[in-house]
């Protein structure tokens, strides 16, 4: 029989320190990964992922409206950040991920938070753009492959919860309100902002 790995406390607050999950939460990850902290990072991940999904149900009518103005008063956010109570309105740790929703606005200009609120006409536009860019001289379903590929890379680029998340490109921000709602136990969910840029 395979003796149990020994967890110690350094390694669980380590992991604590870079995941902001429960201190019980980093002993079993640890536990389940054999003590390798990137696997147990990845563990806690996608057990946030499977809470945040029984969660995405419950409706969100608590929250704040948080503003980021960048360095030279040239950009500025608005952001509506929607969660289930006050209380967790008011953390810490909520109040941080609007501040860096807000600074990921500010930096990429994205056109929507999610795929289904981009405006038709300027998808329609990007279509065409990448129809017309595509080699000419394949077949109709090779086409339309590129012209998917091509509208994937733009959602990326665009929609605010597919872009990769600027303070770290290995995390997309559906993951950090993912783990948000993991870690807050609550939905999470940008309801909507809005970026203006002197000049706009």
């Amino acid at each position: 029989m395979a003796e149990a790995v020994k967890i110690d406390a350094r390694t669980v607050m380590e992991l604590r320190a870079a995941t902001g999950a429960g201190m019980m939460d980093c002993k079993q990850a640890l536990a389940e990964s054999g003590g390798d902290l990137e696997k147990a990072k990845d563990w806690l991940r996608k057990r946030g992922q499977k809470i945040a999904e029984t969660k995405s149900a419950r409706s969100t009518n608590a929250g704040i409206i948080a503003s980021y103005i960048h360095a030279g008063g040239q950009i500025g956010v608005l952001i509506d950040l929607r969660c289930e109570t006050d209380f967790v309105a008011r953390t810490e740790d909520f109040q941080q991920l609007a501040r860096d929703l807000c600074m990921q606005i500010a930096a990429t200009s994205p056109a929507a938070v999610e795929r289904e609120q981009i405006d038709p006409a300027l998808l329609e536009r990007e279509r065409e753009i990448a129809r017309a860019q595509a080699p000419q001289d394949k077949p109709a379903q090779v086409i339309d492959k590129i012209v998917q590929g091509k509208l994937e890379a733009f959602f990326k680029e665009r929609c605010l919860i597919d872009q990769q998340f600027v303070k770290d490109p290995k995390r997309t921000v559906r993951d950090l309100l993912t783990e948000a709602s993991a870690k807050l136990g609550e939905n999470v969910r940008i309801a909507r902002f809005t970026r203006y840029q002197v000049g706009e």
